[in-house]
C-alpha cells in the first residue's frame, strides 16, 4: 500500500500546478500503523515532487490506543507536528456504546504523553447527542477536555449509520434512539462552554484557542486546491473533483501498472456556487458579497442577496457590511439555511 501511494504521488506531481503545499494530512483509516521508515518515505516523496512550505502543518490522525510513548516519539522524529486524536468521549459507557477500542484511561493518558513527546498542536474529537447522554455527563466530558490544555476541539453530533451495531441495537430497542432535542441542548452547552474557556467557534464543528485553527480543514472551507492520494481519496483543483477507487487490491494493482484508478467530475458554475455557499457559511468568515459578484457575476450576486436578506429577517444570518455569517440561532440549522441559498 505504501509503495502504491508513493507511486500515485509521483504520477500526480503536476496536479497542483506548482502551487505551494501548506498542509499534509495523514487520515482516513489508521495511518498510525505506519512506521517511521514508511512515514519518512511518503513525506520525502512529497517534498521531492512538490513545493512544500517549510512551516507546513503535518497532521496525523490516530486513536488513543495507538499512541504509545514510543509511537509518539517516532511520529515526532518523522516530521509530524500536529495530532488529531479520536477520543470521542472520556466516559467508559460512551466508548463501549460506540464500540471504541480504547478506554477512558487511555483517552486521558494519550494527551499527556503527546505533550511530553513535544507535541504542542493537538486536536481531539468529541461526540455529543449519544443515547441517554445527560446534560451533566456532557458537561463533565467538556470539562475534562478543556482541562487538558489542548487548543483545538472538533465536536460532532452522533449520527447512526445504517447496518452498524448501534443501528441494530436501536432497532432492537436495546438502546434508546437519538434524541434531537438533547443533541441541540448539548450543542448549545458546547458553544457556551467553549466561549467561556477561550475557544473561538470558527466553524460549525470546530473550536480553536490561541489561533490554532486547523490549517488543513480551513483550506477546504476556503476552496483551496488539494490533492488526495490513496484509496477513496478525493482531489479538487478548482474546476473538477477527482476520487480514487475504494477497493484496496484494485488500487494497488492499478498503481503497479502506472494507472490511477479514479473518476472525475467537471464542476459547473452551479456546482461551484453551491459549494461556496455550503463551505463558507459554516465558518466565521462567511459569505462575501464582493467575492460572489466578482466570481459569479452581478446577477447571481443580486439574487443571492435577496435570499440572504430573507434569512437575516428570520434571524438565521447576520449581516456585517458585505459579509454574511450564521447567527447563533442559524448554527442549529446550517445545512437547511445553506440549501435555501442554493441555485
Amino acid at each position: 500500500m505504501v509503495n502504491a501511494i508513493q507511486q500515485e504521488i509521483l504520477l500526480r506531481k503536476e496536479y497542483l500546478a506548482g502551487e505551494k503545499v501548506e498542509t499534509i494530512y495523514f487520515g482516513g483509516g489508521t495511518p498510525s500503523l505506519l512506521n517511521k521508515d514508511q512515514l519518512e518515505l511518503l513525506l520525502n516523496t512529497i517534498r521531492e515532487n512538490f513545493i512544500v512550505d517549510e512551516n507546513a502543518e503535518v497532521t496525523l490522525e490516530s486513536n488513543p490506543d495507538d499512541l504509545t510513548k514510543e509511537t509518539l516519539q517516532m511520529l515526532k522524529s518523522a516530521g509530524v507536528n500536529r495530532l488529531s486524536i479520536g477520543i470521542q468521549s472520556f466516559r467508559e459507557e460512551d466508548l463501549q456504546l460506540m464500540n471504541r477500542a480504547h478506554n477512558a484511561t487511555q483517552a486521558l493518558q494519550c494527551v499527556s504523553d503527546a505533550k511530553q513527546a513535544g507535541f504542542d498542536n493537538i486536536t481531539i474529537d468529541l461526540i455529543y447527542g449519544l443515547p441517554d447522554l445527560s446534560a451533566d455527563a456532557w458537561t463533565k466530558n467538556m470539562d475534562i477536555a478543556f482541562g487538558l490544555g489542548v487548543d483545538h476541539l472538533s465536536c460532532y453530533s452522533l449520527t447512526v449509520e445504517p447496518k452498524t451495531a448501534l443501528a441494530a441495537m436501536i432497532k432492537q430497542h436495546k438502546v434508546n434512539d437519538i434524541d434531537e432535542g438533547a443533541a441541540s441542548l448539548h450543542f448549545e452547552m458546547l458553544m457556551k462552554a467553549a466561549a467561556e474557556n477561550g475557544f473561538e467557534h470558527y466553524e460549525i464543528s470546530n473550536f480553536a484557542r490561541n489561533g490554532k485553527y486547523s490549517r488543513h480543514n480551513t483550506s477546504y472551507w476556503q476552496r483551496k486546491k488539494y490533492l488526495g492520494v490513496g484509496p477513496s481519496a478525493h482531489s479538487y483543483n478548482g474546476d473538477s473533483r477527482q476520487w480514487n477507487v475504494s477497493n484496496n487490491p484494485i488500487y494497488i494493482r492499478s498503481l503497479t501498472e502506472n494507472k490511477i484508478p479514479s473518476e472525475m467530475e467537471e464542476l459547473s458554475v452551479k456546482d461551484k456556487f453551491n459549494e461556496y455557499i455550503l463551505t463558507t457559511l459554516r465558518t466565521k468568515w462567511g459569505i462575501d458579497q464582493g467575492f460572489v459578484s466578482s466570481e459569479f457575476g452581478e446577477q447571481m450576486s443580486l439574487e443571492l442577496i435577496e435570499k440572504l436578506n430573507i434569512q437575516v429577517k428570520e434571524n438565521m444570518i447576520l449581516k456585517n457590511g458585505n459579509v454574511f455569517t450564521l447567527s447563533e440561532n442559524g448554527k442549529y440549522f446550517a445545512d437547511r439555511v445553506s440549501s435555501l441559498l442554493f441555485l
